[in-house]
């Protein structure tokens, strides 16, 4: 999406938007090895880092955290130094803080616990279910990676199945092996 587009979009979508004031929310794209990004960040850190469609994230950040929401490169470049830096494998762990807003509580705590897999190594299902106190709840915790808003700063690509099969991947399954070859803590059949 060009600046002008985003422009547009903005003035369309953002009641609040001005042009030529600081944003709230600072909103862009960057195209990355695994596909397009769209990156969203607020005063307290990143809240959104998805391939969602940026349309969809926007609406979304518009309706749960703010109208204000426009480009601001100062604000939304050192994220997107860190995500180079990261696919260029230099970068482990990302220092820019996350603004957890789009997720639930019950995500939030599968997140938080996700956080704590390191680089280069990977966790299953179960292992991050057990890790939050709820060894049953398969099916909301691959839900809660589904719905990450922050992928790759919140690594959900690290998490497989038990079997050792890749699982799913909001980025799709050529993304989620890109990610973890560049990472190289899991053999990739």
């Amino acid at each position: 999406m060009s600046t002008g587009d985003l422009e547009a979009l903005l003035r369309v979508t953002a009641p609040g938007y001005q042009g030529e004031s600081p944003p709230d929310i600072a909103f862009d794209t960057t195209d990355t090895p695994v596909g397009r990004l769209v990156m969203a960040v607020t005063s307290r850190g990143v809240v959104a880092c998805s391939f969602e469609d940026e349309h969809t994230i926007f609406a979304r950040i518009s309706r749960e955290v703010g109208r204000f929401i426009g480009p601001d490169p100062s604000r939304v470049d050192p994220l997107r130094r860190e995500l180079d830096a990261y696919f260029a494998g230099r970068l482990k762990t990302f220092s820019f803080p996350v603004d957890p807003r789009l997720t639930s509580q019950f995500g939030r705590a599968v997140l938080q616990a996700l956080a704590t897999v390191p680089y280069g190594s990977v966790a299953t299902y179960e292992e991050i279910a057990a890790r939050i106190g709820r060894p049953q709840a398969l099916r909301a915790v691959s839900n809660a990676f589904a719905s990450n808003p922050v992928c790759i700063v919140v690594p959900c690509h690290r998490v497989i199945e038990t079997g050792g099969g890749l699982g799913g991947y909001a980025g799709g399954a050529a993304a989620k092996e890109h990610l973890l070859r560049l990472e190289g803590g899991y053999p990739i059949r």
